[in-house]
């Protein structure tokens, strides 16, 4: 989502009352000038009606009165609107923010991709057909690490790559920086391409927080024999922490 940038419209509110300012004193100047010279007529020699001419005197100084309120009435709704609109963005931006992070708790875990990766492995080599493999290692960039690596991010990365991926397809969060994507019947020509795709999907979410996201392929049976293999290689991807440790492992085929 694109944001506002706050230091701008900081000066643009300050160029704005620096003109209502300007226009008020202007305003003034015409109007203490037009009365100087109106005064004499009006109060020291009067010609014609002279109730006639005090009225047209007050009045346009009423007139006057009115316009410079006017003016800084003018200001003062230009500053809320600006309140008005950033308020209405954060929370624009909390609501994406918090949708992010539903998406990313709501994904299945590696408990699933377990399950899922063995019975298409099992499929796979009953029917002698492919099966293909991305692990999609999200890296935050230097501003996020530094910040404190923010879970919408992730969230972002699922919800982009989970638009590219086809139906037969499914994506699995293996750990906090890990995505583990199954795709039965798929060969390496195939799954490059929905790498590629993903990789364009991503763009959006590197343009707004940064870093890279590398994405490997492996297949069964061309590089991937057997599913101890498989295991092996998912295994030395997931970090060595007790929250995300592989509870179960694949079954021996």
């Amino acid at each position: 989502m694109p944001k506002l940038n706050r230091a701008e419209l900081d000066n643009l509110e300050r160029r704005e009352l620096q003109l209502t300012i300007l226009a008020v004193v202007f305003v003034l100047v015409l109007a203490t000038g037009l009365a100087a010279f109106m005064y004499p007529l009006v109060f020291v020699r009067p010609e014609g009606n002279k109730w006639t001419l005090r009225v047209a005197f007050f009045g346009f100084c009423a007139l006057t009165l009115l316009f410079v309120g006017y003016l800084f009435d003018h200001q003062r709704m230009v500053r809320k609107l600006k309140q008005h609109l950033l308020e209405e963005l954060e929370r624009n931006v909390e609501i994406s923010h918090q949708a992010s992070v539903d998406i990313l708790h709501s994904m299945p875990d590696i408990n699933h991709f377990w399950d899922r990766l063995t019975m298409e492995f099992r499929r796979s080599v009953a029917t002698e057909k492919t099966l293909s493999l991305l692990l999609v290692q999200a890296k935050a960039g230097q501003a996020a690490m530094q910040a404190g690596v923010d879970p919408a991010c992730w969230g972002d990365a699922a919800k982009a790559m989970s638009r590219k991926l086809r139906p037969t397809d499914s994506i699995y969060r293996l750990s906090a920086d890990l995505f583990g994507i199954v795709m039965p019947e798929t060969d390496p020509e195939n799954a490059q391409r929905v790498a590629l795709r993903l990789q364009e999907g991503l763009q959006v979410v590197r343009a707004q927080y940064g870093g890279s996201y590398d994405i490997n392929c492996y297949n069964y049976p061309e590089q991937v024999q057997s599913a101890h293999e498989m295991e092996d290689i998912v295994r030395s991807r997931l970090p060595e922490e007790p929250g995300w440790e592989v509870p179960v492992p694949l079954a021996t085929l």
